[in-house]
C-alpha cells in the first residue's frame, strides 16, 4: 500500500505537468514509455495470484480446444474434474460457469492454442496493452494533440497491477473501443462500428456508449457490427439460445466497493438497479452527444465512469476502460478516482484473515470516493470563480 500511495503521487504530479505543457521533447516521451515498459517487468515475472480470473481465462480456452462450452460446463463438476490441469484445479467461483462473452472465450481460445499457460496469457494482454500505445500516438497526431500525453496512459499504476501482475481481460476491450474511436475520427464509420461491437463482445461495459454513435455511423454499418457480434456467439449456441453463463449470478449476488448501489440494494431488486446503471451511463452519453457535437473520444470515459459508479460491482480493473481517454483536464476527476480506488486492494489483504469477501472497510470507501467527491468540488469552485471574475470584468 506504501509502495501504491507513492506511485499514485507521482502519477498525480505528472499528469499535472503533462496538462500545463503542451509539448515535451521526443526523447522525454521515449524514455517515459522505455521506463513504463520496464516496470512492468517484475510484474510480468510474478506469477498470478492463487484466485485470480486469469486462471478462469486458461480454463475456458482449454474446454473450447476439447470441445466443451464453458457456458455449460461447471468446474467443480466431478465429471470436469479430468479436464483440469494444475493451473485451473484452484480457479476461482468453481460452482460457476463462465460469465465472459463471446469476444473474450475467443480471446482466450487463441492465447491457449499457441500456449496454454498464465504466462502466455499474460504475454498477450501486455501486447495489447502495448497496442494502445501507438493507437494512441496516432490518435494524439490526428488530433494535434502533443505525444507527451500517451503517458498519461502509459503510466497508469493500474496497468502494471492488472495487465502485467493479474492479467485482466479488459485491456483488451480497451484496447477495441480506442480503436473504435480513432476510426469514429477518421470517419471510418463501418470499421468504428465493428470494433465497438467487438469491444462490447469482451465486457458488456461500453454499451453504455450508443448514444455517442448517433448519426456517426450509417444504419448498414450498424447491422454489420450486429451481426460480426452475432456471428461470435454461434459456437456456444444452446439449443438455439444465446448462452449467458453466470452473468446473472453475477448481477444477484457479487457486490464490491458500489457505494450507490449498496445504498439502494435494500429498497429495489438487483437486477434493477443493474438496470439503473446502464440507463445512467446510456443518459450520460445522450447528453453528452447533445451538448458536445464536436468528435472528441475524451467523452468516451463519462459514461462508462457514471455507470460504474451505479454498478454492483467497481474492481481496480473495471477502470481500465476509462483510462485511454483521460487525456484532458475535463477528466482530471477520473483521473484521480484511478488512483484513489488503490485502498481497496486491502480487501485481498483482508481476506486471507478471513474476512467475508466484499466487505471493505468503511474508511477505504469514505477515502477513495471522498477524494473524487472533493476533486469534483474543486474543479466546480474554481470554474464558479472563474465565471464570476468574467462576467465582473465584462461589467467592467
Amino acid at each position: 500500500m506504501a509502495s501504491l500511495t507513492l506511485a499514485g503521487v507521482v502519477y498525480l504530479l505528472a499528469i499535472r505537468e503533462f496538462f500545463a505543457n503542451p509539448t515535451f521533447p521526443r526523447r522525454v516521451v521515449v524514455i517515459g514509455l522505455v521506463l513504463a515498459a520496464v516496470w512492468h517487468v517484475e510484474f510480468l515475472r510474478a506469477p498470478a495470484g492463487a484466485d485470480d480470473d486469469i486462471h478462469r481465462y486458461v480454463w475456458d480456452g482449454r474446454l473450447q480446444r476439447l470441445g466443451y462450452n464453458p457456458y455449460l460446463v461447471v468446474p467443480s463438476d466431478p465429471a470436469a474434474k479430468g479436464l483440469h490441469t494444475a493451473e485451473t484445479r484452484n480457479l476461482n467461483n468453481p460452482d460457476l460457469p463462465s460469465p465472459y462473452p463471446a469476444g473474450a472465450q475467443l480471446f482466450f481460445r487463441a492465447v491457449t492454442a499457441i500456449q496454454e499457460s498464465t504466462v502466455a496469457l499474460k504475454i498477450a494482454l501486455v501486447v495489447c496493452e502495448f497496442a494502445i500505445v501507438f493507437v494512441l500516438l496516432e490518435v494524439l497526431r490526428h488530433n494535434r494533440q502533443g505525444a507527451h500525453m500517451v503517458l498519461a496512459y502509459a503510466w497508469s499504476p493500474l496497468f502494471a497491477i492488472e495487465v502485467a501482475g493479474s492479467g485482466h481481460i479488459d485491456i483488451v476491450g480497451a484496447l477495441l473501443l480506442l480503436m473504435s474511436a480513432a476510426a469514429l475520427g477518421r470517419r471510418w464509420r463501418a470499421t468504428a462500428a465493428v470494433a465497438f461491437g467487438l469491444a462490447i463482445a469482451v465486457k458488456l461495459l461500453p454499451i453504455v456508449l450508443l448514444p455517442l454513435y448517433w448519426k456517426r455511423v450509417r444504419v448498414r454499418d450498424a447491422a454489420l457490427a450486429a451481426a460480426v457480434v452475432g456471428l461470435l456467439y454461434v459456437p456456444f449456441l444452446d439449443h438455439g439460445r444465446i448462452p449467458m453463463g453466470s452473468l446473472g449470478t453475477y448481477v444477484q449476488n457479487w457486490r464490491f466497493n458500489g457505494p450507490v448501489f449498496a445504498l439502494l440494494d435494500h429498497v429495489a431488486p438487483p437486477q434493477l438497479l443493474a438496470g439503473l446503471a446502464v440507463l445512467v451511463g446510456l443518459a450520460t452519453a445522450t447528453w453528452l452527444r447533445r451538448a458536445a457535437p464536436e468528435w472528441s473520444p475524451d467523452i468516451f470515459a463519462w459514461p462508462m465512469a457514471a455507470s460504474l459508479l451505479f454498478a454492483p460491482a467497481v474492481f481496480p480493473w473495471y477502470l481500465l476502460w476509462l483510462q485511454p481517454f483521460l487525456r484532458s483536464p475535463s477528466t482530471l476527476v477520473i483521473i484521480i478516482w484511478t488512483v484513489s480506488i488503490f485502498p481497496t486492494y486491502v480487501m485481498w489483504h483482508l481476506r486471507t484473515l478471513g474476512r467475508p469477501w466484499g466487505s471493505l472497510p468503511v474508511w477505504v470507501m469514505l477515502l477513495e470516493y471522498g477524494c473524487v467527491a472533493i476533486a469534483a468540488a474543486m474543479i466546480a469552485l474554481r470554474r464558479i470563480s472563474r465565471s464570476v471574475a468574467l462576467q465582473c470584468s465584462a461589467d467592467q
